[in-house]
């Protein structure tokens, strides 16, 4: 190394934040400051707990948590975890490093594995890596890799022509250059594809590979496989995961506040109907119909999509109660506001469905947005009460505006005093 080099050497160690470094000949020693080693352990903590959200999140577990807990503990709470075998598959996911990197194989010494030591392939400049599926099977590949699993874009599971799950990967347009550019120079050589240290195939390169994308196969089962994917998809973790506590919450301990929402929910529910009907007349029982239908929609939804109905999910239904009667109220106020000008109850019906339709659509558009960002910019509970809030005033705005008017219509020749039907007196 000359002078020059050494330099340049100096110029771009000395950028680097939170470190320090001693030069002896021609070997740097670099090693993190005190603050530096602070920092770096902080950032790992920040970015495994988004990474492990990302991962849980892709899983499909209803509403998981996850938050930093002290300095370099992360809390993970998985409500949606029905059996030992989902628990397992959430553990290894959330542990998995995915470390991915695309590495040359020696081609020269590569013969030689079988009598290679980690020591002697250091000297070499490789590493001695095992095969994913057979630990006595050994490559050598070349220390520096050629691209990082920080370039992926996507990754997804296909099936290859034997019918087997693998992996499919995308590249961004750096790493698909990078990955051309190699692929191109070293037709007829091996390239190893390396997951956490582990080579899952090492295929020979028959042409330029150009285009950005890959393929990581290997005796996968499908579950297998969509974990691996997820945790590509969402990125590596900077630091190793390891289980310090696992706690197990039988629906035992959750009976008393499940039983304090149920009250909650059909106390809320009760008081509406008797309100309704005591101040509406029948009116008010085609407004509970609607109310009861209000409810049953929003229990299929949740079915059909396969939504664990939690307390913040529960609340977000008692709210919803609240404003499905509300368009009710405002309908049934304009209705009896025009039969007490005089018009007709047919009249009165049209008419009060089109003063109130503004006022209702503008109020339920504007929690609709409210929702939104609560779950785009919520954690797993925030996220459970906007989903539900959400499909609770679609399907008020359905049973309020739609529902009771094709009712009214349906019935409309059996009323003889609309009046009396809306509450009113004289």
């Amino acid at each position: 190394m000359d002078k020059d080099d050494r330099e340049k050497i100096e110029k771009h160690l000395r950028k680097i934040e939170f470190s320090s470094f001693i030069q002896d000949g021609d070997t740097f020693h670099v090693k993190l400051t005190e603050e530096g080693k602070l920092t770096l352990k902080t950032q790992a903590v920040e970015q495994a707990v988004e990474t492990i959200r990302n991962r849980l999140d892709q899983f499909g577990l209803s509403e998981p948590t996850v938050a930093k807990s002290g300095e370099d503990k992360i809390l993970v709470e998985l409500p949606g975890v029905k059996n030992q075998a989902d628990e397992q598959r959430a553990r290894d996911l959330i542990a998995k490093s995915a470390q991915l990197f695309l590495m040359a194989v020696d081609e020269v010494h590569q013969q030689k594995v079988s009598v290679t030591s980690e020591v002697q392939a250091k000297a070499w400049g490789d590493l001695l890596l095992p095969d994913a599926d057979d630990q006595n099977i050994k490559y050598l590949v070349r220390e520096i890799p050629i691209l990082e699993g920080s370039r992926l874009t996507g990754a997804n599971v296909g099936f290859n022509d034997m019918q087997q799950p693998v992996i499919s990967f995308q590249l961004d347009s750096i790493g698909a250059e990078i990955f051309g550019n190699f692929t191109g120079k070293n037709v007829g050589n091996h390239l190893a594809i390396v997951l956490d240290g582990r080579v899952f195939s090492a295929p020979v390169i028959n042409e330029r590979i150009g285009g950005g994308s890959g393929q990581i196969s290997g005796n996968f089962q499908l579950s297998e496989a969509q974990d691996l994917a997820i945790a590509l998809r969402s990125g590596a973790l900077l630091a190793p995961v390891n289980l310090l506590e696992k706690r197990s919450i039988g629906p035992s301990l959750g009976a008393d506040s499940i039983k304090h929402a149920l009250i909650a929910l059909i106390s809320g529910f009760i008081i509406v109907v008797i309100f309704m009907n005591f101040y509406y007349g029948r009116a008010g029982t085609i407004s509970n119909i609607a109310l009861i239908s209000n409810t049953f929609i929003i229990l299929t939804v949740m079915s059909i999509f396969g939504a664990t109905l939690t307390l913040p999910g529960m609340a977000g239904i008692v709210l919803t109660i609240g404003m499905a009667v509300d368009a009710n109220v405002i309908i049934n106020e304009r209705i009896r506001e025009l039969l007490q000008e005089g018009k007709t109850l047919t009249k009165a019906i049209e008419d009060g469905y089109e003063r109130a339709m503004t006022a209702i659509i503008d109020s339920n558009f504007t929690t609709i947005i409210a929702a939104v960002v609560l779950y785009v910019y919520g954690n797993g509970p925030i996220k459970g009460f906007a989903i539900t809030l959400t499909v609770g005033i679609l399907a008020s705005m359905l049973t309020a505006i739609l529902g009771t008017r094709g009712f009214y219509e349906a019935i409309l020749h059996n009323i003889k005093d609309g009046k009396k039907y809306f509450g009113l007196k004289g």
